[in-house]
């Protein structure tokens, strides 16, 4: 990798760094993290029957029908206590989802549902919280905006002096789904539990330890995940004139819960739970009360478990984009993904909620980045190495630098490599009864020959200089026994010539040869030149000899160095032609000529 990519890499990933940190911190994602949440709920939700000793005695329209325009007088509460508290009838709780905190318009009557009220000891009437003012009456708080308890709102006197205490204030998430409770609440008068919890306390239900185990949060001994296991029609409901004309069986209510709230449709008393988006508030007090019964407790992971996760997959995918292929970085993407999203929604029915939503952030946008700027770079590199190689080196070695994606030092390397030199002989004669045109089109015959002979034996041409050209073997990419197909090479182009070279001379009456020089030592090749031009080359001593043993051979001869000769001795028959000096060199060189092959198998390059 470059610098200059590794410069853009890490810039990025700062980047993405601070926005993960900056999402978390402002808690950005907290919307997905309930819809992951809801969804589990629902799912878990399928299939789950409530508690059988919950009732809910619904104020709904059949009952409004029979018994007149809501609100009631409230002597038709006198009736229905009187008709349930028969002995043979009599629920462990009767838990009004209804507020009775302003007198009715008879007294008389108020005084009379009291003295009734006094009877019996498993009656709840709730309260509810005031956190404004006195001119304010809300039963809402939110998570952003904790209960501040500066006033409890009771029943009128003469009913709350003889029933069992219990809040119904609901506690809304900043999205305005109910999903947590507040068991009890502590007040400026004490501690008031919440109607499910009472209720399920006065069935006998242990209840108390629930307190030690709910989740932190504004009222730390207080505050519960809820369980919802059924809408509405999952619960036995029986309406409420029912109770009065006797239309079921009284003793059906015989030790169990019953809850008495609305449910009509013209009667406001509904919000958004995890299961129902207008769910009747009587019916999340009884998903409460069954989780209380079933003793469900749901735990709740710690949000610094998300960040730990968040942190730990930007580092790991971070690491596996740029150390493994984009493929194998695909499937670990879509099985870290698949883990997330199942492992929350296994643990789920455990009572185990796991927030992932910012750890699946983190992998997403550091996947997605990473593997934009790793695919863009790789398709820099591919188009550089197509255009700098795809000139001069076989196409199916391009396709494999590509393919496999090999590293080639572009900036200068020294290695053993094999440099051929060749010269076109009696060109310049030839040129001479030919117009430019048909020079033109000589070369470039004579040119396209010897590229389809150089590339099939995996050579790589460096340049044409005229009638002249430069050939290395075992660079850009490593050709195994380099030196052989350099020789290969040379005698195929020799072979070759005979046709053309007869060609010629019957068309022009010229004859035209080809001289060969070959020499096997290490060079340095690299990418060499200005930023106007620059060129993949070779350099160095043993380039220059190549060079001056092609310029000693005669037409049609092919000469080799004594290190390309000990290399290919063995697949070659070599005709020693003797100890040459030159220009430049202090000390003569043994100089080889092939006359042919002794094995005919082609080695496997690399």
């Amino acid at each position: 990798m470059n610098k200059s990519l590794r410069k853009w890499k890490w810039s990025f990933n700062l980047f993405i760094l601070a926005v993960l940190l900056t999402v978390y911190g402002f808690d950005s994602l907290q919307n997905v993290s309930y819809s992951l949440a809801d969804y589990n709920t629902r799912q878990a939700a399928k299939g789950v029957a409530p508690h059988e000793d919950i009732v809910v005695v619904a104020i709904d329209e059949e009952s409004i029908q029979t018994l007149g325009q809501f609100p009631w007088s409230r002597d038709v509460y006198i009736s229905f206590l009187e008709a349930l508290e028969e002995e043979q009838n009599r629920p462990k709780a009767i838990a009004f989802d209804i507020l009775f905190t302003d007198p009715g318009e008879d007294p008389q009557i108020d005084a009379d549902l009291a003295a009734t009220l006094a009877k019996y000891d498993n009656v709840i009437m709730p309260s509810y919280i005031n956190t404004e003012n006195e001119f304010t009456r809300t039963s809402i708080a939110s998570k952003s905006a904790p209960l501040q308890a500066q006033e409890i709102v009771k029943p009128i006197p003469a009913f709350n002096e003889v029933v069992q205490p219990a809040h119904i204030n609901r506690l809304l998430d900043d999205d305005g789904v109910i999903r947590r409770t507040w068991l009890q609440i502590e007040t400026p008068e004490g501690r008031v539990p919440s109607l499910a919890f009472q209720a399920a306390k006065m069935y006998g239900a242990d209840v108390d330890h629930f307190l030690a185990y709910s989740d932190p949060g504004p009222n730390p001994m207080s505050e519960m995940t809820i369980q919802y296991v059924s809408d509405g029609n999952g619960f036995m409901t029986i309406p409420f004139s029912y109770i009065l004309t006797g239309e079921v069986p009284l003793e059906n209510f015989k030790d169990r819960i019953v809850l008495v709230g609305y449910t009509s449709a013209g009667v406001t008393d509904e919000g958004v739970t995890p299961i129902e988006k207008s769910m009747k508030l009587v019916y999340a007090h009884a998903n409460i009360v069954n989780q209380l019964l079933n003793n469900v407790h749901i735990q709740v992971i710690p949000p610094w478990v998300d960040l730990a996760g968040m942190l730990l997959l930007y580092g790991l995918t971070l690491f596996l984009v740029w150390r493994v292929r984009s493929l194998w970085a695909l499937l670990y993407f879509l099985i870290a993904m698949t883990l997330l999203l199942g492992g929350q929604y296994f643990v789920y029915p455990q009572h185990i909620i796991l927030t992932v939503t910012y750890t699946m952030f983190a992998l997403v946008l550091t996947f997605l980045v990473n593997i934009t700027i790793k695919s863009f770079a790789e398709s820099l590199q591919k188009n550089f190495i197509t255009k700098q190689f795809g000139r001069y080196i076989s196409p199916v070695l391009v396709q494999k630098i590509v393919k496999d994606n090999i590293e080639i030092e572009l900036g200068g390397v020294s290695k053993d490599a094999t440099i051929m030199f060749l010269d076109i002989r009696g060109f310049t004669s030839l040129s001479e009864k030919l117009s430019p045109e048909e020079v033109v089109d000589f070369l470039n015959t004579m040119f396209n020959f010897i590229t389809k002979t150089t590339l099939d034996n995996h050579g790589s041409i460096d340049k044409f200089i005229g009638d002249a050209a430069m050939i290395i073997f075992n660079a850009p990419l490593d050709v195994r026994e380099h030196e052989y197909y350099a020789v290969k090479t040379a005698l195929e182009i020799q072979e070759g010539m005979v046709a053309i070279r007869q060609s010629i001379l019957e068309k022009h009456g010229v004859t035209v040869n080809i001289g060969i020089g070959i020499n096997t030592g290490t060079v340095v090749v690299g990418n060499i030149g200005s930023f106007l031009r620059i060129d993949y080359t070779a350099i160095g001593d043993n380039v220059n000899i190549a060079a001056r043993i092609e310029s000693s051979t005669t037409a049609g001869q092919v000469l080799v160095s004594e290190s390309t000769y000990e290399a290919t001795k063995s697949h070659f028959r070599y005709a020693f032609v003797g100890e040459k000096l030159f220009k430049g060199k202090s000390s003569t060189i043994n100089v080889y000529e092939p006359t042919g092959m002794i094995d005919e198998n082609d080695p496997e390059s690399v």
